[in-house]
């Protein structure tokens, strides 16, 4: 048999060793080739079955990361979903019916169609680690398992935690897996080889989930759990925005995971949702992902000390979380007593993601307090992130720079000021960048790495891996004001203080703005960033910009009302919570949506067009991951084709003519 991605040989107990290693990838993936391969080495076993089959990987990565993404743009049409997902369904049908044993061995990620290959073996032994390698992460691509996973992580592992594992996406560790029986045995590196043989020898009999688990799959009581369930998913997702979720939900309540009707339901289900809007916009999103993350070539200089200059919200939880990610760090400030705060966050940040005590010992470690700047010296970053005033910025550079090692970089989290006139009076200054955080620190994925015309490549590598390395994803943009994400969301944040001067009542703009996608509404956005925070934005884009800054909004920082941090914005905050009041739908603008959201496209076309990020489908990510902007959308720019570019530019030439010169499309709009 000619194998290109597979590997079979029998040892002299007539045990079958199956290794996938999927030839010029550094990850197996189940690609069309490779299920191909592994379709004919399953009519050799059926032909002639061994005494037993041991499926495991031949990279020290992982198992499988689940089906090739990248094929499924070829998928066009629901007939044609169905024809490949069926296909893959009956292979591992054909793997589960085997006249043997089988063990498939866990060594690291096991995701999607990997986990759906493992479980269709009789037993799964996992390698030791406390990561969480473990899941059925489909749902974020607006899709559900689809070669019988729907099915058989509810057989395997019970009505709650499989369908926690489907609904969520969530991956979960090796620990876990066993408790809900996912995995059979847990083995170290050097014996999982004798652990894989004795499970074929002794044949344990496979495990069942709990009793009251099998009694929550009964027919009559489905149809009680099931509208738990939904309340569940619609605190997160509403079903127009987020259809897979509620499938699978529907597929369960429908079948209750049973191999005799289960597996084409789901085939049916899962390719009527491939070929959603929805899910080709996130898949979508996985590109623009990896787009984000591929930015930069590998530097000659490896960051692992980074000193943080400013404990304040901002630096000193950009400090916990380099911490977190395995760093060393220094925090300075002027008193010891403006850190302590910012140790105490830290603190809980660790407590809540590190569930190991010694982990815990280890990053709380690595964050030292650091009130003379003595780790400017040893630190190979830099980052500032003081108050936001020019003067006093470029005075501590000329400081740090006195300290510093010739080969360290020195970064700012400004939000506001552009890099031209911070570098001035830098020994070098295209060796200075942007490195702008967003609050809250733990929870924002992205970071913009800002440069000027001239910054040097090596720069903008460094800020690429470190920004990498700490798992968050980089945006490359041009300085200028409000850099991107500022910028985008600053027309989105006004426009809602134009309606709210209008009278439209507060819950009735965020709802009109959610029912969009945005995962908050502007208003409760202001109150969360902080109103001090969103007018000096608005003055500075303002008077960059030439536009209006809401009166409401400066009459309310006057007064003293900032929003969730002071306990009064535009609403009354308690523990953390908005206190709305009720809508009044007869307020309500027919416009309201595209007011909001086409100032946001707008914005990004003018973003786009002047230079600040030059790819469209980087900015779209940008503002993705930077704003919350509906993930199922794709993007303000791919939202605007989607809908259609000339439209979407008469229809901001109708809001321009009815509220302003603000809607007037930028002359962007003719180069898309």
């Amino acid at each position: 048999m000619d194998l290109k991605h597979w590997t079979l040989e029998t040892d002299d107990d007539g045990i079958a060793w199956l290794r996938i290693d999927k030839a010029d990838s550094s990850a197996n993936v189940l690609s069309s080739e490779v299920m191909v391969e592994l379709n004919s080495i399953i009519d050799t076993l059926s032909a002639a079955p061994p005494r037993g089959l041991i499926l495991y990987s031949g990279k020290s990565n992982g198992f499988v990361m689940g089906a090739d993404i990248n094929e499924f743009t070829a998928v066009d049409t629901p007939e044609m979903a169905y024809e490949v997902t069926r296909l893959g369904q009956q292979l591992l049908d054909r793997i589960e019916n085997l006249a043997c044993p089988t063990v498939a061995v866990i060594n690291g990620y096991c995701m999607g169609g990997g986990l759906e290959l493992v479980m269709a073996c009789d037993y799964r032994v996992a390698l030791a680690s406390k990561k969480k390698i473990l899941g059925l992460p489909e749902v974020k691509l607006g899709l559900h398992p689809g070669f019988g996973g729907t099915v058989r992580a509810v057989q395997i592992c019970g009505v709650r935690p499989g369908m926690q594992l489907m609904l969520t996406g969530n991956p979960i560790t090796v620990d876990k897996g066993r408790r809900i029986g996912l995995v059979d045995r847990i083995a170290a590196e050097d014996n999982w080889r004798q652990a894989a043989r004795e499970l074929i020898a002794s044949r344990p009999a496979r495990k069942r989930p709990p009793v009251v688990e099998r009694i929550l799959n009964l027919p009559f009581v489905r149809p009680l759990i099931k509208p738990t369930l939904i309340k569940q998913v619609a605190s997160k997702a509403r079903r127009d925005h987020y259809p897979a979720p509620y499938a699978m939900i529907d597929l369960w309540a429908q079948h209750g995971a049973s191999p005799r009707t289960g597996y084409e339901a789901e085939a049916r289900s899962f390719a009527d949702l491939m070929c959603t809007s929805t899910s080709r916009n996130l898949v979508r999103v996985f590109f623009l992902q990896n787009k984000l993350k591929g930015q930069g070539s590998k530097p000659a200089t490896k960051i692992a000390r980074v000193h943080v200059i400013g404990a304040g919200v901002m630096g000193g939880d950009i400090a916990a979380w380099c911490a977190l990610r395995g760093l060393d760090v220094t925090l300075q400030d002027r008193e010891q007593k403006y850190i302590d705060p910012a140790i105490g966050r830290a603190q809980k940040l660790f407590d809540k993601r590190i569930r190991d005590d010694a982990d815990r010992a280890a990053a709380q470690g690595r964050l030292r307090a650091d009130v003379e700047g003595d780790g400017i010296g040893d630190a190979d970053l830099i980052i500032e992130a003081i108050f936001e005033n020019l003067d006093a910025k470029k005075t501590l550079y000329a400081d740090v720079e006195q300290k510093m090692k010739a080969d360290a970089f020195l970064a700012t989290n400004t939000s506001s000021i552009r890099l031209e006139e911070l570098r001035t009076g830098l020994r070098d200054p295209q060796r200075f960048v942007g490195i702008h955080f967003f609050n809250p620190v733990a929870l924002m994925p992205l970071v913009e790495i800002v440069r000027c015309s001239d910054t040097a490549q090596e720069a903008l590598d460094i800020a690429f891996a470190f920004v990498k390395g700490i798992g968050k994803f980089p945006l490359e943009c041009l300085s200028s004001p409000g850099f991107v994400v500022n910028r985008i969301l600053a027309p989105y944040m006004t426009e809602a203080m134009h309606l709210v001067q209008e009278g439209v009542a507060l819950a009735d703009i965020d709802e009109a703005a959610m029912a969009f996608g945005m995962p908050v509404g502007p208003i409760e956005l202001v109150d969360n960033v902080g109103l001090d925070v969103v007018l000096h934005v608005s003055q500075v884009l303002g008077a960059k910009m030439e536009g209006p800054v809401p009166e409401k909004l400066t009459d309310m920082v006057d007064a003293g009302n900032l929003g969730r941090k002071t306990g009064q914005g535009f609403y009354e905050w308690h523990e953390g919570k908005a206190t709305k009041p009720p809508r009044d739908p007869s307020s309500v603008p027919a416009d309201i949506e595209d007011r909001l959201v086409l100032a946001m496209v707008n914005e990004a076309v003018s973003c786009l067009s002047d230079g600040v990020v030059t790819d469209p489908d980087l900015l779209d990510a940008g503002v993705i991951f930077g704003t919350g902007f509906a993930p199922f959308r794709g993007g303000p720019i791919n939202y605007a084709r989607e809908r259609g570019v000339d439209e979407v530019k008469s229809r901001l030439e109708g809001l321009a003519a009815t509220h302003g010169e603000r809607f007037v499309p930028h002359p962007g709009w003719s180069t898309l």
